[in-house]
Parts: C-alpha cells; structure tokens; sequence
C-alpha cells in the first residue's frame, strides 16, 4: 500500500529536486551512494547511543534519496540494470544498518537481549524476504505476492516509533515504549511475508513444472 500510495506522491514532491541536481550534472548513482551512507551514519552514529529522535532526522533526511535518484534516472533515460542492481544493493546495507544500530543499543547501553534479539531477527527477515522474491524471479517465477510487511511497511514504522521514542529524552513520558512495539510487529510482519513469498514460490513452482510436463506430453510421438 505505501509503495503504491505514498511512492507515487513523494515522487511527485521530489520532482523539482530532482530536475534541479540533473542540472548541476549530478548522477543517479552519486544520489543513491550519499543516500545510503547518509543513513548508514544517522543508524551506526546515532541509534547506538540511544539517540533516536536526532538519528531518525537524519535517516529520514536521506532516505527519500531513493525516490530521487530513480526520478533522476527516469528524467535522463538512463535507467539501467546496473542503476537497479546498485540501488537494490544499497538498499539492504541502509536496512541492515538501522536494524544493527537498534540491536547495538539494545546489546549496550539499552540493556535488553530480548529486544537485541528481536532487532537481529528484523534485520536478518527483512534480508530474506527481499531475497526470496528476487530468487524467485531469477529461476523465471513472477512470484505474484507482495506481503504484509515489505521494506517501505519496516522502514516506516521502525522509524517513526524510533523518532517517536526519542522524545523521551525531551522529557516525554513513557513513549520509548513505541519502538520495543514496533519492533515486535515489524518481526512478526515479516516473518508472516517470508512464509507468504515462500508458499508462492513452492505453488508457483509446481504449476510451472506441471505446466511442462503437460507441454512434454502432448509433444510427445503417439
């Protein structure tokens, strides 16, 4: 719903900006690469130290870089497999970043296994999941299921539960509380959407298989 909703109106907000960097002869690529360690750093820099509200600025400040290098490339007509494979790639380190950065501080200063735990199982999920479908699109299945939970769902309520629960530290009573939740539900959101891809794939693979058999058969001398 978001990728479908919210992609296509920040795209369109985005627009200008992106005409205005295709103007000072900045590439896709060099937006998808500050993108991504601008949010490598405000997840490795700042959610270690329990700094949420500050480092979910900054993430969110370069987060949007991903509908803006797209845009670019789309303006310019040069959207390649190369600018797809890069931005996918890059995609998973900022992932994996914000999810370390959570578990980093559950396993020091936050002082909770539990949650460090469900944090790793986040990070490690939302890679499978992104995983699974592009397998399954290689091997030649549409894999026609999207899921519960995918990275637009984790990265948006991860991070506002994360900025949410920095206000405490402005002296916001009992709403660091919002990211333990939202963690718990972005976990079991995406387990629910790697048991959906994965019992696609299993279908869609025995109808392709039957399909050939059938194809086989009916070529087959008499």
């Amino acid at each position: 719903m978001l990728n479908k909703y919210a992609r296509a109106f920040f795209t369109r907000v985005l627009t200008p900006f992106a005409t205005f960097l295709i103007r000072r002869g900045v590439s896709p690529d060099t937006v998808t690469l500050i993108g991504t360690a601008g949010v490598v750093a405000g997840a490795l820099v700042f959610y270690p130290r329990g700094e949420f509200f500050w480092g979910t600025v900054v993430i969110t400040l370069f987060v949007f870089s991903d509908l803006v290098d797209g845009n670019m490339a789309r303006q310019l007509g040069r959207s390649s497999r190369w600018g797809a494979f890069l931005d996918s790639t890059l995609d998973r380190v900022a992932d994996g970043a914000i999810f370390g950065g959570f578990a980093l501080w559950y396993a020091g200063n936050g002082n909770d296994n539990v949650l460090c735990a469900v944090s790793i199982f986040c990070l490690a999920s939302g890679q499978v999941v992104s995983y699974t479908k592009a397998r399954g699109e290689s091997i030649g299945l549409p894999v026609a299921v999207n899921g519960l939970v995918e990275r637009a769902e984790r990265l948006v309520i991860s991070l506002v539960a994360a900025g949410f629960a920095g206000l405490h530290k402005f002296g916001v009573p009992g709403i660091q509380w919002l990211l333990p939740i939202a963690l718990w539900i972005v976990a079991a959101g995406s387990l629910v959407t790697l048991i959906q891809r994965v019992v696609t794939v299993r279908r869609e693979s025995a109808e392709a298989e039957a399909a050939a058999a059938a194809a086989q058969g009916s070529e087959a001398p008499q």
